[in-house]
């Protein structure tokens, strides 16, 4: 089963990438600053590598608040974090560019970061998602209120204030991924976006990031990744599936070419996936007439419980599956992780969108059909 949208609004964090190490060719960088009203503790400094920080010196701070730390060289575009006594975690991004940072313990805004273009844009980024982080807390009170009341109304207003929030916050990432220019900075940002649904987007940007900083370890690594995503991406035409239908009878996808086809994982075993199937059946009842099909692949073990299923949800749909749970040849085909999983494909048998249900899957039939 997939996290509710709340479960990965809360989730969302910043996820930094290693663009490699330091060695005698690359530029000798200096990082200076000032910290005030001090806590007892250590300031550490770590390079981030494989999505973790690791520890590279702890660093010495004057009376008076000062220090510095010198790079012999830095080779690649990498990212860093100053650990200030364990209160405050500040990310930088340095390539050529020298930085200077200053914080004041007495007033949490008072976070300032000069010289490095690429370390200012990573600040910026950190109050985007500090931002946002303050709305999901709202709603997620929202939530909690709603839930101990057993309010079911408020519940799905809530989730579909939580599914506006997202795709606002993915707006607002984009935008500030486009005002960063040629910073690497934004490498950062990739990891707020979701490469399923936002595939072209960082697809570009990464070809972008590579002709400017060639050979960056952590922008190859993400090459890699979006060339094994690729074959599933907006605007890919999708995989075909070939399995059984109920009676046994061999059923493909590409049967339903010539019609807009919501591509349904799903298995009687999944609550979020049984809750989902009235929403579903509306939307099939509306729109089947105007060409709208659900192609439903189960990743059950039971064919009992798979037929079982079927008829107490009335899913009056094309139904397969070859009963092999997660190892099913449908899932791996689509690289299925969690269900509830959907894929909407269009006449002529193209991916236009992904992980649509509820609000969206409605607003999306809606857009084509209406």
């Amino acid at each position: 089963m997939k996290k509710s949208m709340l479960g990965i609004l809360v989730s969302a964090t910043l996820t930094l990438f290693s663009c490699g190490g330091t060695d005698a060719t690359g530029e000798k960088v200096v990082i200076t600053g000032n910290l005030q009203n001090v806590p007892q503790g250590v300031v550490v400094l770590s390079q981030y590598t494989d999505s973790r920080p690791k520890v590279l010196d702890t660093l010495e701070i004057k009376s008076n608040g000062d220090f510095s730390f010198e790079f012999d060289s830095i080779s690649a575009p990498t990212f860093y974090e100053l650990n200030l006594y364990g209160q405050r975690v500040v990310k930088l991004a340095l390539f050529t560019e020298d930085v200077d940072v200053k914080f004041n313990f007495s007033d949490p805004t008072s976070l300032q970061i000069e010289g490095s273009k690429d370390s200012k844009e990573m600040l910026k980024l950190e109050k985007l998602m500090e931002e946002y982080q303050v709305k999901v807390n709202q709603l997620n009170e929202r939530y909690y209120e709603a839930m101990s009341k057993n309010d079911a109304p408020v519940i799905q207003q809530i989730q579909v204030d939580a599914m506006t929030l997202e795709s606002q916050q993915v707006v607002s990432v984009k935008e500030m991924i486009e005002s960063m220019g040629n910073s690497f900075a934004s490498l950062a940002a990739i990891g707020l976006l979701n490469p399923q649904n936002d595939f072209p987007f960082i697809d570009a940007l990464v070809t972008e990031l590579n002709d400017n900083y060639p050979g960056s370890p952590a922008i190859l690594q993400m090459k890699q990744q979006l060339d094994e995503l690729r074959a599933l991406a907006v605007g890919q035409e999708a995989p075909d599936i070939v399995l059984p239908d109920p009676s046994g009878k061999s059923t493909k996808l590409s049967d339903l070419r010539g019609k807009y086809v919501l591509i349904d994982f799903w298995a009687a075993w999944c609550k979020p996936c049984r809750q989902e199937n009235p929403n579903v059946v509306r939307l099939y009842t509306q729109y089947n007439s105007k060409g709208f099909e659900v192609f439903g692949v189960s990743l059950d073990r039971s064919r009992e419980d798979w037929i079982k299923a079927i008829a107490d949800d009335r899913l009056n749909w094309t139904q397969v599956s070859d009963l092999l749970y997660f190892n099913s040849a449908a899932a791996e085909l689509y690289q299925i992780q969690a269900i509830p999983a959907t894929y909407l494909i269009d006449p002529d048998g193209k991916i236009i969108a992904k992980d649509l249900r509820g609000p969206s899957l409605e607003a999306k039939l809606a857009e084509l059909f209406d």
